[in-house]
């Protein structure tokens, strides 16, 4: 049996992929901040699909947290497969008002572990000349986000550098995919602190359910596609907009859309 490690896998799209994984017969290595919810998670999985789990409680948004997490799994003898980098967080605001912290743990989660991890699981796979990678990006990457703007830029790296690896790896044996989700019912709105529903008209729009969005990315992965976007028309619709448009046009259209009530 193949195994699959999962970041951010105690909620959301992460619990969905270990959900969806498990299916598949895939034994898992669930990596998130919530041991409570990673070991609830792994023992009714285990039950379900009859696979074996391992729980790795770590922040990775402290510096070397994704050589911890390398390192834990390499002394437990365990080969991941399938490495799905899904932890990440946005934040809404006016940049200049926002918390700095806030913003170098954005950076550090999205981009730097998210970089390392790629790095420290894609030399094994290379070397066996197999093995996957899932990059978990969103259509915030397609273009800048005014009040979004650094988790629309550390999406722009991730899809950017995903797409990079695809290429760089397709004699490897290795697949690579960046997948890039609209809304989705998840706790990043919450997290984010975005207006809720009756503050913003953005807020009605009907967003995807996690088990929709893991799904479509899985057929994606499994026809070795670069780049998966979910959701539908709308959101393969703003994916190619800023191919069209002139981009500060674009970004003033964006800038109005999201600019707090």
């Amino acid at each position: 049996m193949k195994t699959a490690l999962i970041t951010g896998a105690s909620l959301g799209i992460g619990a969905a992929f270990a959900k969806a994984l498990a299916k598949r017969k895939y034994n898992l290595i669930l990596v998130a901040r919530s041991q409570e919810k990673l070991e609830q998670l792994a023992e009714q999985l285990e039950r379900d699909h009859q696979i074996t789990t391992e729980v790795i409680t770590q922040d990775l948004t402290i510096a070397n947290a994704s050589q911890t997490v390398f390192d834990t799994v390499t002394a437990k003898g365990l080969q991941v497969d399938l490495l799905v980098n899904n932890a990440g967080f946005g934040d809404y605001g006016l940049f200049a008002e926002t918390a700095l912290d806030k913003q170098l743990q954005m950076i550090q989660l999205n981009i730097a572990a998210l970089t390392a991890l790629t790095h420290l699981f894609l030399t094994p796979m290379r070397d066996r000349k197999e093995g996957g990678i899932i990059n978990i990006a969103s259509v915030a990457g397609f273009q800048p986000i005014p009040y979004m703007s650094i988790y629309a830029a550390t999406k722009a790296f991730v899809l950017s550098f995903s797409e990079a690896l695809w290429a760089e790896n397709q004699d490897a044996g290795i697949t690579v995919s960046c997948i890039c989700p609209g809304p989705t019912e998840t706790e990043f709105f919450k997290t984010a602190n975005f207006p809720t529903r009756s503050d913003t008209e953005s807020g009605k729009s009907n967003n995807a359910s996690p088990e929709d969005v893991v799904e479509t990315a899985l057929e994606g992965f499994e026809k070795k596609q670069a780049t998966v976007i979910t959701g539908g028309v709308f959101n393969q619709v703003i994916a190619t907009l800023p191919r069209l448009l002139p981009r500060e046009t674009l970004v003033s259209a964006i800038g109005k859309q999201f600019r707090p009530k």
